[in-house]
């Protein structure tokens, strides 16, 4: 049995580099042929010239926080797809944002990351990740299925149908979010219910805080991460636990200050910035948004690409719940519906490593009856779960309780 997905992880990690700053003009010069943004986001760009990361470091950043704009302007995908891409189907995700897919095998690159969980050949897996309307389910099914796995799409939610189908079927393994699995662990557990089919995991959506990782060892799961996005597909995975992320085979990541086009030294907190060589969704200088900083070393596993430590909050206000993204935008567009309302801040927690949504509203309750107040929080908490597609508390405050900091998104929860 071969011990990596692709040969090539464990490859000369300056041939590695060499290899990806080679492809680089050519793919450049093709970005900007067949898609419109790269048209006019480089059109002063001479391609032929960017072969180092240096000059790479020159080139302007798309955000992912304005593919909304993009988006409106130019839909569906802003100009950032091939015109020759050949896509099966279109996503949407919180934002809203809109996310293609090529429905070719492992598009999402995602096979590395089961792999290295020890998913194998035969084994049947658990995809408790959603398949509606947000690529997610689909992202890890197609991983799965890379490894020669078969795939139970169960989605999240229905807890005691999900545990059925484990004590029916017997899956090996299981992927999703490490909350939901936390739930089904903890069901089974309080339930007497046989799930100790399952001894392996890959999570992702979420961050996994090392206690909670520790509860899933003490159940007989051997848990790790996998870090992808909507757009990107597979960005990072854990072979070995808390040992930083392997940087997935064909991607440039850079680490850059915040807000900047600059990166950072080696072991620096800042803003991942993904170059990847996707033909039919061509990604050039892609900010995530989400922080991170080199891992210094290589793996022990034997992988020779570089890693880093894993995701170490957010770089603008945008937050991921329940492993869908929230945006400051869509806050303020619960907050355009109610006029009356002053302000509003959004608070995320974490109960027993299930997120929480709290949301503040500021206006003149001196003004108002119980009975319009009650009203107004079951009409706000509806539009907070219509926008956002999650499920929200809402409580009013007093005028000025909520500080003038320009805050909207105030992310609680612990880190790691």
């Amino acid at each position: 049995m071969k011990q990596y997905f692709y040969e090539r992880e464990c490859q000369n990690p300056q041939l590695r580099e060499q290899s990806l700053l080679d492809r680089l003009p050519a793919f450049i010069t093709y970005a900007k042929q067949e898609c419109q943004h790269y048209g006019q986001s480089l059109q002063h760009i001479d391609a032929d010239k960017i072969t180092s990361r240096e000059l790479l470091a020159q080139l302007p950043i798309t955000r992912k926080s304005d593919l909304m704009r993009l988006q409106a302007k130019n839909a569906p995908l802003g100009g950032l797809n091939a015109k020759t891409a050949n896509l099966g189907r279109i996503f949407q995700s919180p934002g809203p944002i809109y996310d293609p897919e090529n429905t070719s095998d492992d598009w999402w690159s995602m096979g590395q990351a089961f792999y290295a969980a020890g998913f194998r050949t035969g084994d049947m897996v658990q995809n408790c990740l959603s398949y509606h309307l947000t690529p997610g389910g689909f992202i890890l099914d197609s991983g799965a299925r890379a490894c020669g796995c078969m795939v139970i799409p169960a989605g999240p939610g229905q807890t005691e149908q999900q545990l059925d189908i484990i004590e029916h079927l017997n899956p090996q393994g299981y992927c999703g979010t490490p909350s939901f699995l936390k739930i089904l662990v903890d069901k089974a557990t309080n339930e007497h219910r046989d799930i100790s089919s399952i001894g392996k995991a890959l999570v992702t959506g979420e961050a996994l805080p090392q206690a909670l990782r520790a509860e899933f060892n003490a159940s007989g799961i051997d848990v790790l991460q996998a870090y992808a996005s909507a757009d990107v597909g597979l960005i990072g995975f854990e072979s070995i636990s808390d040992d930083g992320l392997i940087i997935a085979e064909d991607l440039l990541v850079e680490i850059v200050r915040p807000g900047s086009l600059e990166p950072v030294a080696d072991g620096e907190v800042g803003e991942v910035v993904v170059t990847s060589f996707n033909v039919d969704y061509p990604l050039i200088r892609f900010a995530t948004g989400d922080l991170s900083a080199v891992k210094l070393g290589t793996s022990a596993c034997g992988r020779t690409n570089m890693r880093i430590k894993g995701w170490l909050g957010r770089a603008d206000q945008t937050t991921k719940v329940k492993g869908m993204f929230v945006h400051a935008e869509q806050i303020e567009q619960v907050r355009q519906a109610y006029q009356h309302i002053a302000k509003m801040r959004l608070s995320v927690t974490q109960v027993n490593y299930n997120d929480q949504m709290h949301l503040q509203c500021e206006l003149d309750t001196t003004v108002y009856s119980d009975a319009d107040i009650a009203g107004a929080i079951e009409s706000i908490s509806a539009t907070l779960k219509k926008v956002t597609k999650l499920t929200g508390s809402v409580e009013f405050v007093a005028l000025g309780t909520l500080a003038d900091d320009g805050k909207v998104i105030d992310d609680l929860r612990p880190i790691g």
